[in-house]
């Protein structure tokens, strides 16, 4: 994994998942901290070394009427993935990153009592962008496609990246 950014996040192993990180956004303020606990980790479990995974743990202030998880809870998880992808593949700093296009298709409803995990994967690199695919993934084996989605993400301008 890249350095930490500490300014942003803390990413250190996660002694309840071996083989995981944590991934803890330091300002508790931010949206992103809505989302809960979350962890991350670089392929593994047959998954390729090219794709970023990303879990989240839904609770109950992630549900919607009909006791699932709300689509909008699973698009902001879907849009922070993409900036903790960035870091799980050494993409660089991802704090001034900003999310230009995400479309995304549900695919099934998503279970509170199960994690969401996002697998993420860059398409294509350039200068200043990244093109991003991926799935929204619930099961043992994350067998359950719940979403999936593409992005666009403007790469962080290098003077602001370093300047923090």
């Amino acid at each position: 994994m890249a350095d930490a950014e500490p300014v942003y996040f803390t990413s250190d192993p996660d002694p309840n998942h071996p083989g995981w990180h944590n991934w803890v956004l330091t300002d508790p303020e931010c949206y992103n901290s809505f989302l809960g606990e979350m962890i991350v980790r670089r392929g593994g479990d047959g998954v390729g070394e090219n794709i970023a995974r990303i879990r989240m743990f839904p609770q109950r202030r992630h549900r919607n009427l009909g006791d699932v998880v709300h689509g909008g809870t699973m698009m902001g998880f879907i849009d922070c993935s993409l900036f903790a992808a960035m870091r799980v593949l050494d993409l660089g700093p991802s704090g001034f990153a900003v999310t230009l296009e995400l479309q995304t298709h549900f695919i099934g409803a998503a279970r509170m009592t199960e994690p969401l995990e996002a697998q993420v994967e860059v398409t294509r690199e350039t200068g200043r962008f990244l093109f991003m695919r991926g799935l929204v993934v619930q099961g043992d084996k994350g067998q359950d496609n719940m979403a999936s989605f593409t992005a666009i993400v403007k790469k962080a301008p290098r003077k602001n990246a370093e300047a923090k």
